[in-house]
């Protein structure tokens, strides 16, 4: 009899034990936030949590398992975007920029690659990258990684998305002093392979690039062996995204043509790994990092040559 009533007492104390390390371990690990509670209960989110609200998407970040990379006050004082200006913007307008930013699934800053382009809910992809710089999405860099949310993760970034809206085809052919490139490229039969879907990087020689190396026109270039000029404009593509934060100091990336692309930070450069004729200051003031919904362009300032 005895021992019956010491095995309830001992199973009663079991009970009390487990109920109060279940009810410890609840309060120890509280429910995470959704993605909308932590914007909302930020103050440095403010502007975002305005612009959430105007384009009517609260529920879509509320809900399913997203990755959002999040610009916070301080990066739309960046872009110049200001809660008055996203008063005078429709909310279809700001829904679009901010879907931009977001993805259809969680990845945490451990699994973003090296290079990639990644489908967002607006619809166009974005270009994530990762090195020893950091992480970044549209060269742009996260500042604050793997805030964990109860439906996905956010990266906050520096800088505002802009969804691009011209391939790279159509950025080279808006810009005059890109004429020479676009009469390079149509001579190599490659005008549809920048304009297709892809994710790829173009570092693209200005007019005054083609006449240091010889082509100071159209019928120069159409003058050309076509095998001359579809190598040459071969060699300043590469058919993955490179930002400029991802250009590292005696880095190579393959081309189209079949070569090596080297990297040099001091002073910028790139060359053709076998050759010594290198394009010194690749990247121009208001060339570099142009977003394509295709890829990238980088302006450079001579031609790269075998």
């Amino acid at each position: 009899m005895k021992s019956k009533q010491f095995l309830q007492k001992m199973m009663v104390g079991l009970s009390l034990i487990l109920m109060l390390g279940t009810s410890c371990k609840k309060e120890e690990n509280p429910p995470a936030q959704t993605i909308v509670d932590i914007v909302n209960s930020n103050a440095d989110f403010s502007i975002l949590k305005a612009a959430v609200e105007k384009a009517g998407i609260v529920s879509t970040l509320s809900s399913g398992t997203l990755t959002v990379f999040a610009p916070d006050n301080a990066a739309f004082a960046v872009a110049g975007i200001t809660e008055a200006t996203l008063q005078s913007l429709t909310a279809a307008q700001v829904a679009n920029i901010l879907t931009y930013h977001v993805l259809g699934l969680r990845v945490s800053s451990a699994e973003v690659p090296a290079s990639d382009a990644v489908g967002s809910l607006q619809g166009q992809k974005i270009f994530a990258s990762r090195n020893a710089n950091g992480v970044f999405v549209n060269g742009i860099k996260v500042k604050a990684a793997d805030i964990q949310a109860s439906n996905g993760i956010i990266h906050v970034i520096e800088n505002v998305l802009i969804p691009p809206t011209q391939t790279i085809q159509q950025i080279a052919a808006g810009n005059p002093n890109l004429s020479l490139l676009v009469a390079a490229v149509s001579k190599a039969g490659l005008l549809n392979a920048i304009g297709a879907e892809g994710k790829l990087t173009v570092f693209a020689p200005t007019n005054s690039a083609f006449n240091a190396a010889g082509f100071n026109t159209a019928a120069d270039i159409d003058a050309a062996s076509t095998s001359l000029i579809n190598t040459v404009v071969s060699y300043h593509v590469i058919g993955t995204n490179v930002f400029a934060s991802d250009l590292i100091n005696g880095a190579t990336a393959p081309t189209l043509q079949g070569g090596t692309l080297t990297i040099g930070l001091n002073p910028p450069s790139v060359k053709i790994t076998t050759s010594s004729n290198p394009a010194s200051n690749i990247i121009l003031e208001g060339g570099v990092n142009i977003v394509a919904t295709n890829g990238v362009v980088h302006l450079i300032n001579r031609v790269l040559l075998p």
